[in-house]
């Protein structure tokens, strides 16, 4: 029987969420300490734990079938792979950044200045397609001391809450890329290996809705429901259950999270009283 290797982060930003993701997904995850492959008993699937940094290769060779990687992975280090889903998760941005006492926070000020970075493919990218002339310092690690020590004027790194930077006497500047944990997959995968993702992916989908959705359930007098309704995004219509008091009901649906805070008040306006609002742990459409 065809099983789908899919490489995740031995260790860093994306190992656990990973790890979590393929859990929620009903994908018992049996790692012993130190294993670098691991066999799941529950879903045709075997887990490969890579260094970040050769995933994109793993991938082009065929080694590996899938991987959970950060997107920015892929502009620094580009192959024959297709992105298949964006998963929501280890949001984060390339940036550049200068010392605080640096007034011009223009890209323009790198011209002719050295930058220090650890992406120096996504960051020439970004000089050439800005007609910028700086010099690139290719370092594996500490990039945010490199102007400290004098070995740059200013870095090009992965910022996620900025607070490395400001320990360290730098500020953001200008983002170069966004970035976010993607499913990614070779392009050497078999018919029975696309099978088998696209069940790995509809499960995938269904933890991300549930993720962005919540069910909300409230009470409502009955010549109100339909201003209600009308109100509520929902998936096809509201569930409407009669109450023990007479002329109320129940009204239920799926409303996403974001927009939760934009209707609340246009709910109880129309009438609505009595608003719970709960967690979903799978949606399935």
């Amino acid at each position: 029987m065809s099983k789908l290797k899919i490489a995740i982060q031995k260790s860093g930003r994306l190992h656990e969420d990973s790890l979590k993701l393929l859990k929620d997904c009903g994908i018992d995850v049996n790692n012993g300490h130190d294993q670098l492959k691991v066999v799941v008993d529950n879903f045709p699937m075997e887990i490969l734990y890579l260094r970040n940094s050769d995933i994109p290769q793993y991938l082009e060779d065929g080694t590996t079938d899938i991987a959970i990687v950060g997107e920015n992975l892929l502009v620094e280090k580009p192959g024959r792979v297709a992105v298949v889903e964006k998963l929501g998760f280890s949001r984060c941005r390339v940036s550049l950044a200068v010392p605080k006492d640096v007034e011009d926070e223009s890209p323009e000020y790198f011209n002719g200045k050295r930058i220090a970075t650890s992406y120096p493919v996504t960051l020439k990218n970004f000089l050439d397609q800005n007609n910028i002339k700086a010099e690139i310092h290719t370092i594996s690690g500490s990039v945010e001391i490199a102007p400290n020590i004098g070995l740059a004027d200013g870095i090009c790194d992965i910022v996620s809450s900025g607070s490395t930077l400001f320990k360290n006497g730098l500020k953001e500047t200008h983002v170069i890329l966004k970035s976010e944990a993607v499913l990614v997959k070779s392009l050497q995968l078999t018919r029975e290996q696309e099978d088998i993702l696209k069940k790995l992916v509809f499960r995938i989908q269904s933890v991300l809705r549930a993720k962005k959705s919540k069910y909300i359930l409230m009470n409502v007098p009955n010549e109100k429901i339909d201003a209600v309704s009308s109100i509520l995004p929902v998936l096809k219509s509201p569930t409407v259950l009669p109450l023990k008091e007479e002329g109320w009901s129940s009204l239920h649906s799926v409303i996403d999270e974001e927009k939760f805070w934009e209707v609340i008040d246009e709910l109880k306006e129309a009438g609505a009283e009595g608003i719970l609002i709960l967690q979903i742990d799978k949606m399935v459409l």
